[in-house]
């Protein structure tokens, strides 16, 4: 496995790499559901290129750029042994070169994916959408991939990436793979190493609120409001649990509809502790 830490390596190295190509974009801190991306872009594609940035564009002031996990010689030794042939791991500096830039900012030019990122996650983080799709925009024409690959854990992400591919006619096909998860239910996320033993353990009823609330629909609730009052009573009885919003939504708009027609999204994000934790769970 080659590590490649700046855009002309990049393109040296592509050159030689066999095609179909598979990509792979990530901040680091890998996972299961990670590697489960890895495998699958290596069981469907010649070459496998995954990146590792935090990316900066998509962190808000008050959020956790600075303590985000990071171990980069423990995700060298995981990527390499799911067979991976390029590592990116670009600085700011090589993806937001100085040169160009307005004081106090990153870039000039930004992505911004209408009506999907000003709602859910894109209300409780202004401006982060805009920081994943500029990124994700500039990764794509860096590595001109084939196919990239997405977790489903993070849905509102994969569904602004596959609208501006769609919209901007990228040559990039977007593969979105099922949310990996511990015994529990607990979704795997990088985020997850912020939780305490007791956070930990109460960490799992946001997905049991989404399971509760497709319960209910399959019992016949067509009532998305009562659905949303259920699965945010179950939450309010847990005390480490702070909740952000959980939701029912038409899976391509991410608005709540009159009356529930499947399928839909459930979404959900609470806090626990100094962990913000996301999920979702689709109802066909």
């Amino acid at each position: 496995m080659k590590i490649i830490r700046s855009r002309e390596e990049l393109q040296a190295a592509l050159a030689v790499l066999p095609r179909p190509l598979g990509f792979v974009p990530t901040m680091g801190y890998f996972h299961e559901g990670h590697l489960s991306l890895m495998r699958a872009s290596r069981r469907e594609n010649r070459s496998t290129v995954v990146s590792l940035y935090v990316n900066p564009l998509q962190f808000g002031p008050q959020e956790d750029l600075a303590r985000y996990p990071r171990d980069a010689e423990r995700d060298r030794l995981l990527a390499e042994r799911e067979g991976v042939d390029l590592l990116f791991t670009p600085d700011d500096e090589e993806m937001y070169p100085s040169v160009g830039r307005i004081p106090g900012s990153l870039q000039r030019t930004r992505v911004q994916v209408e009506g999907l990122s000003s709602i859910w996650e894109g209300a409780s983080r202004p401006g982060h959408f805009e920081g994943v799709a500029t990124v994700v925009v500039k990764l794509f024409h860096l590595v001109q991939p084939d196919t990239a690959y997405f977790g489903q854990k993070d849905y509102q992400q994969a569904l602004v990436i596959q609208t501006l591919v769609r919209d901007l006619a990228l040559p990039v096909t977007i593969r979105v793979l099922p949310t990996v998860r511990e015994a529990d239910g607990l979704a795997l996320s990088s985020r997850n190493a912020y939780l305490s033993p007791q956070e930990r353990q109460a960490a799992p009823r946001l997905y049991q609120s989404l399971r509760l609330g497709e319960e209910l629909i399959r019992q016949g609730e067509r009532d998305p409001q009562a659905v949303i009052w259920q699965m945010e009573s179950f939450l309010s009885k847990e005390p480490l649990c702070r909740l952000d919003y959980v939701t029912v939504v038409a899976p391509e708009t991410l608005l709540v509809p009159a009356a529930i027609r499947l399928p839909v999204a459930l979404l959900g994000a609470a806090w626990f502790g100094k962990a913000r934790l996301i999920d979702n769970l689709i109802v066909r």
